[in-house]
């Protein structure tokens, strides 16, 4: 794993909420919002970015663990904005921060944690 972030360095994302993105539980949409589902997903990839640039080419990360506390609605077509920050790496463990926002808006914030491994010890946990 490449040692080449810190804490305190950032990575952004931006997406529009999509249809696809709303709350739905066996095919029936409960409503035209960003779910909270979809916000962990997508704040998970936005601390991803971090490992898509650390790890080496026989690794790959694992997230390990995420928190999230979904604030506020953001409906289908808003343009919502991520910003994960390191607070920590400890060995091959990346912690992050996240936050989202819609305008001025928080909707969500929360933790994420991954793990670089190598891709063979991966292989071996789904063989």
């Amino acid at each position: 794993m490449k040692g080449i972030f810190h804490p305190g360095d950032i990575r952004t994302f931006s997406k529009k909420v999509l249809r696809e993105d709303c709350a739905a539980f066996n095919g029936q949409m409960v409503h035209p919002l960003y779910s909270t589902f979809a916000l962990a997903r997508d704040a998970e990839w936005c601390c991803r970015l971090f490992v898509l640039d650390m790890k080496e080419d026989d690794e790959e990360g694992i997230g390990t663990f995420i928190q999230i506390e979904h604030l506020a609605p953001a409906p289908v077509n808003a343009a919502v904005d991520f910003t994960a920050v390191i607070e920590e790496i400890k060995g091959n463990e990346i912690i992050c921060s996240f936050q989202v926002q819609k305008d001025t808006i928080i909707i969500a914030r929360g933790k994420q944690k991954q793990k670089v491994l190598k891709k063979e010890r991966l292989e071996r946990l789904y063989h």
